[in-house]
């Protein structure tokens, strides 16, 4: 029997839980420090190949998704979070033993990218069921920020302790760090107890009327066959792209910053670090760390607030906002050509990016339920696969060819504006649809039931 009950006291420990686990997960974003590090002696690699593993990793992790979720939906959420921590560990820690590109594509791609995906799975899954439909997107947003804010501890750890560790050592460091901590946050996930529903929060009302509340829910086949589900995974693709690509050749971009060039953000974080020198040993005055960081940062914002404004103006009417404003920031990226331009290029890129993360998992949620979520997000999230393909590898091969982003920063201004339209097509399926998501004509007495 159904009892409809607080999603306060336990829940919010899933979500806490979540959180964490995702803070370590998020290490995959601190992929464009290790990448500098492989373009240096002794490894000497060029960019596309030190994006190799990054672009191998997210492909792996996407496809780990639809079978991480599976697991998850049937046999709960600690189990697989257990593996995923192992797994990253381990492609960590093996790869500390890489010395060409193949090498470091199966270990930190393949292993440490399947155990992100085992991870990944059953967070926002896990944490979305023990909380009324009307919190879809703010759970979602809380949950998948962990991914976010990794980068801002991840990136300025990694330089630290490649201050007086090798490569190899930092890497096998990380790698004991995760397989020990995911571990032990995984024991507190579980989901709700059969028949456990939600309260509906007082202060929601408005919310629920904009979130879909009470679609039926849906298994995998039949997702496949809704019209829905493919253009929110092209979106997907085109939307991702461009952060991605951002992300992962940070540390290059900034290189091409007028050093002669500084404002009143650099000079408030000088004023800041010669307050406290000690910070400086972990978080260097340097534009590439700098700009990373503020991705993050703003990249976990982007997620904490699309799934607040989501929640009340609908997921596809958030979604068009955020690509509008991306793809006009992509034009503009050319230009940022100094310090202070350069982190708000980040800022912005981390803030639209984000709101992805949030949108479409609450998204689907709406669409075809949360019974089901974790393997139909897995399907919907092979998407990130080929946008960490296409984002990680496009930035570089331009790089590499022409000495310039120009190029590409226009190519993935042109996806999100795709990507916006997309949006504006893209509508919840009705009450009263067949399984393809097309409508049908249901009765009086059917629609009262």
């Amino acid at each position: 029997m159904a009892q409809q009950t607080s999603s306060g006291g336990r829940g919010w420990i899933v979500v806490l839980a979540a959180l964490g686990i995702n803070l370590i997960l998020g290490a995959l974003y601190a992929w464009s420090v290790v990448g500098g590090a492989l373009k240096k002696d002794p490894f000497n690699w060029t960019q596309t190949q030190a994006n190799l593993p990054f672009a191998v990793a997210t492909a792996v992790f996407a496809v780990t998704m639809i079978f991480a979720g599976r697991v998850q939906d049937k046999l709960g959420p600690r189990a697989i979070t257990v593996l995923g921590g192992l797994m990253l560990g381990g492609g960590m820690i093996t790869s500390a033993f890489t010395t060409t590109p193949l090498f470091m594509c199966l270990t930190f791609g393949v292993i440490g990218g399947m155990g992100i995906g085992f991870g990944y799975a059953a967070t926002t899954p896990a944490s979305m069921k023990w909380f009324h439909p009307s919190r879809k997107g703010l759970i979602a947003g809380i949950v998948v920020s962990g991914i976010a804010l990794a980068s801002v501890y991840m990136a300025p750890l990694t330089r630290y302790l490649l201050t007086f560790l090798s490569l190899q050592n930092t890497l096998i460091s990380l790698g004991v760090g995760t397989a020990i901590v995911v571990p032990l946050l995984s024991l507190l996930m579980i989901n709700p107890p059969a028949g456990y529903v939600p309260a509906q929060p007082k202060t929601s009302a408005g919310g629920a009327k904009r979130s879909s509340v009470g679609r039926g829910d849906r298994d995998w086949n039949q997702v496949l066959t809704t019209p829905q589900f493919y253009l929110l995974w092209v979106t997907f693709i085109l939307a991702a792209t461009p952060g991605l690509m951002i992300l992962v050749n940070a540390i290059n971009i900034a290189k091409l910053v007028n050093p002669a060039k500084v404002g009143p953000i650099f000079n408030a974080l000088d004023s800041f670090f010669k307050t406290f020198p000690a910070l400086a040993k972990f978080i260097p005055l340097d534009a590439g760390v700098i700009m990373v960081m503020t991705l993050g940062v703003f990249n976990m914002v982007g997620r904490l607030l699309s799934g607040y404004v989501s929640d009340r103006i609908g997921r596809t009417n958030t979604m068009i906002i955020a690509f509008v404003l991306q793809a006009l920031n992509m034009f503009l990226f050319a230009h940022y050509t100094t310090f202070d331009m350069l982190v708000f290029g980040a800022a912005f890129t981390g803030l639209c990016y984000g709101a992805i993360f949030t949108l479409m998992p609450a998204a689907m949620a709406d669409f075809f339920g949360v019974k089901n979520l974790g393997v139909n997000y897995g399907l919907l999230f092979t998407a990130f696969g080929v946008a960490g393909a296409t984002g990680s590898l496009l930035g570089g091969q331009v790089a590499d060819l022409l000495g310039s982003y120009d190029r590409a920063y226009i190519t993935v201004a042109i996806m999100l504006l795709a990507a916006a339209v997309l949006g504006f097509l893209t509508r919840a399926p009705k009450a009263g649809v067949d399984a393809r998501g097309f409508e049908v004509v249901v009765g009086k007495q059917e629609a009262k039931a």
